[in-house]
């Protein structure tokens, strides 16, 4: 590295060190957020939870909660509400307003309910004093009523082969938080077959369901899905921090590393290894967690700067969680602030940070499912760069074969997911393979330098019958133009948009960066994605893609692309 640029990132690596940012950054939040609550709440405080929560950002209303209980009842020097009696009163009329929620049967109405009730507990065990006998018995007999078929739910899976979702019936995420909530609760009730119950299934997530490479799989054990691993590493961080279990704290270890090495510049989780969601932003959830070690106290200060200033409410929650039980104390930096790093897991996935430049490769395999709640793990690259974010995604898709990195119809039946996969990491240049029925494909990156990427799809086909394509998802943008070689300029917008090879001419500059393409590619604007949620594709265009299709031929080729950051 040449000197001047070593120095540079040597100085932004000691400002990243610098002096600590959290919980401080929590309390300013959560201070500014709880404003907004109060005048929502003396404007109308007649209002049903179903009222409130038709407000933007509001679905998870009953938040609000935790945030008020713990600007009141958390001491620290950046908390200017310590035991004032103004958050208190909005605490104490938002429990009032959930325990008839809860006595109407309306509360348990809204899909997730139980990460309220969490909120509402544990507002309930820091205010408790404060509460007074009959308060306190209404909102402790709402919140056992609500949490007891909970306590069935998870006492019949405790002893299910595997915490995944093919064994479980639920995903991994919902039952270490109903669990952690059923722990919590027996704890703060006295309710000793609930804490234990709960101690035992949070016990088996930290020392059996971990994979060795520090996440909790959701449909496969021993593959990740990076977004919602942050909601299950929250239901035992918070275990943790009440049981003490070292097994526990060691879980948290691995998934701190985990989760420093697989995310973007940007904050957000790699999703070329995701099989449930396409893209997930920044995270609040379980950042407490990863405050038990320095690396980790780093790299929630990282990600809090991507944060905005008003976090939709149950994300302040989680920041409420989050410095209810943040552990203050040195940082040690992490990979994102050094120049290079490489990271590869224990099955057929990695990362390699050079320079500006992040290239993230997948060779998982999963048979694909019937289920809407998971994608067909068919992409297998992308490629961010620092200037301009993600330029090629490899996330995944379902029913979407013309946003697979390789499709192939033999005997017509269309694949897109390959047979096996190889993954080198330890030469000049990274090196994927991905066999199919008619061909294998060799995916080769060498180092890229300070502003252009190469890579290349080395084809060998065996079956010359068979037809295959090659895709790249490109990570275009609504509203900004793109530019061909071959003169042409377009606006992208709703229209469908399709360039034929002669229309490219070699290359396509949009963003930032210029992407040279063999002579046959095509691109198509927009794709919309396959949304789990909507069990369909996206209905808006804010995370549509191109597909940019070159065609597979008869005989062994090579795929040259090249990316500029201009």
């Amino acid at each position: 590295m040449p000197f001047a640029r070593a120095f540079a990132v040597s100085l932004l690596l000691a400002a990243a060190l610098g002096a600590a940012k959290l919980p401080d950054r929590y309390f300013e939040r959560m201070s500014a957020g709880i404003a907004d609550v109060r005048e929502a709440l003396a404007a109308d405080p007649a209002a049903t939870l179903e009222k409130l929560e038709t407000r933007r950002g509001w679905r998870h209303f009953p938040s609000a909660i935790l945030v008020a209980a713990v600007l009141y009842a958390r001491q620290h020097p950046a908390n200017p509400h310590y035991r004032d009696e103004a958050v208190l009163k909005i605490a104490l009329a938002i429990g009032d307003l959930l325990a008839r929620e809860q006595e109407e049967k309306r509360f348990a109405a809204a899909l997730d309910r139980h990460r309220d009730a969490y909120m509402w507990l544990e507002a309930y065990r820091l205010l408790e004093p404060q509460l007074g006998e009959k308060r306190r018995a209404r909102w402790r007999g709402a919140l056992r009523e609500y949490l007891a078929p909970y306590v069935e739910q998870v006492a019949r899976r405790r002893d299910y082969p595997r915490y995944i979702s093919p064994y479980i019936g639920t995903s991994p995420n919902h039952y270490s938080l109903w669990s952690s909530t059923i722990y919590l609760a027996g704890r703060v009730f006295g309710e000793k077959s609930w804490e234990e119950l709960g101690a035992a299934v949070l016990h088996r997530f930290a020392a059996e369901e971990q994979s060795p490479d520090g996440f909790w799989g959701e449909q496969n054990a021993a593959h990740p899905t990076p977004g919602y691993d942050y909601l299950t590493l929250t239901g035992v961080a918070l275990y943790w921090e009440h049981s003490r279990d070292p097994a526990a704290l060691e879980a948290l270890r691995r998934n701190t590393d985990f989760h420093m090495h697989y995310t973007w510049p940007n904050g957000a989780p790699i999703e070329v290894h995701n099989d449930r969601n396409r893209y997930w932003s920044e995270t609040m959830w379980g950042q407490f967690g990863f405050s038990n070690f320095p690396s980790g106290r780093r790299y929630s200060e990282f990600l809090m700067d991507f944060y905005p200033e008003r976090p939709w409410l149950e994300m302040l929650g989680r920041l409420a969680q989050n410095a209810l039980y943040y552990h203050e104390g040195p940082l040690e930096a992490i990979p994102l602030d050094t120049e290079n790093y490489v990271h590869r897991m224990s099955v057929p996935a990695s990362i390699r940070k050079t320079g500006d430049w992040v290239v993230a490769l997948s060779g998982l395999i999963d048979l694909p499912t019937a289920s809407r709640w998971r994608l067909d793990r068919q992409g297998h690259l992308s490629i961010f760069h620092r200037q301009t974010g993600l330029i090629i995604t490899g996330a995944n898709s379902k029913h979407q074969p013309e946003l697979a990195t390789f499709r192939e119809t033999t005997g017509g039946e269309v694949r897109t997911i390959p047979s096996d996969t190889r993954l080198w990491m330890d030469g000049p240049q990274d090196r994927l393979a991905l066999a199919f029925n008619s061909f294998f494909s060799v995916l080769e990156i060498p180092r890229p330098s300070r502003d252009e990427a190469r890579f290349r799809f080395a084809i060998e086909v065996r079956d010359r019958g068979a037809e295959a394509a090659h895709n790249l998802q490109l990570c275009l943008k609504a509203g900004q133009p793109l530019e061909t070689g071959a003169g042409k300029k377009f606006v992208l917008g709703e229209d469908t948009l399709e360039l034929a090879p002669g229309e490219i001419g070699g290359w396509i500059r949009h963003n930032g960066w210029r992407l040279y393409v063999p002579p046959a590619s095509r691109l198509v604007w927009p794709v919309r994605p396959f949304s789990p949620y909507a069990n369909g594709p996206e209905e808006g265009i804010g995370n549509a893609v191109g597909a940019l299709t070159t065609p597979v031929g008869r005989d062994s080729q090579t795929l040259e692309f090249r990316i500029r950051v201009e």
